[in-house]
């Protein structure tokens, strides 16, 4: 089928996601509660573009929205820039050590946090409990409770049997990572990554 991609048209195979369409054209869109081998979760949002048809646009998440026939898609609007920023800034807000984030923050360019921190240890991207259930057929842990009670856990707070140790959650999980050696206080950015990202427009990584 025929899609437009930033102005470009191209052709997307039935079943495939606006992501996986604009990554096999080498369109850069952020992720990070999407993994390849992982089922679509749509949590973060960080991968949110905006969808065009005639005068009406939407955003969408673009892990787990399919391409059709004729669907024009823009990746970097200033409205999905600033949504991306906004996503950012309250992960942010409650894990300020994830060197994950603060890469992220240095690219898109976000240099000060407006919200009051939290300082929790998770932000809900639910890896963990997909790599636990999906990859290593474990499904020891999973979401409980609802909205701000919301949390990963383990069945009665104990290590089931179903949980071999093999350390895969804490592996995927973008916060449990060595920390980023910058701020130590909720909503601070070092924004040195942003520094190096200056002196080298094309880095090997993060």
């Amino acid at each position: 089928m025929k899609v437009v991609i930033d102005g470009q048209s191209v052709e997307a195979e039935e079943g495939w996601t606006v992501l996986d369409t604009a990554r096999y054209y080498g369109v850069d869109i952020p992720t990070l509660c999407h993994k390849e081998g992982l089922s679509p979760y749509s949590a973060c949002r960080l991968c949110v573009v905006e969808v065009r048809r005639g005068e009406r646009s939407k955003m969408v998440a673009s892990c787990s929205c399919p391409v059709e026939e004729g669907m024009q898609v823009i990746t970097k609007s200033e409205r999905v820039l600033k949504a991306r920023r906004m996503i950012l800034e309250l992960m942010l807000a409650s894990t300020p050590n994830s060197k994950t984030l603060q890469c992220l923050a240095s690219k898109h360019g976000l240099t000060k946090v407006r919200f009051k921190g939290e300082s929790r240890d998770c932000i809900l991207c639910g890896l963990c409990v997909r790599m636990c259930d999906e990859q290593m057929m474990g499904g020891a842990i999973a979401f409980a409770h609802r909205g701000v009670e919301r949390k990963v856990s383990m069945p009665f707070h104990k290590t089931p049997e179903a949980c071999r140790e093999c350390g895969a959650c804490l592996y995927i999980c973008p916060v449990c990572e060595l920390p980023c050696q910058g701020p130590m206080e909720p909503g601070e950015l070092c924004n040195a990554c942003l520094d190096e990202l200056r002196l080298d427009p094309f880095p090997s990584g993060d």
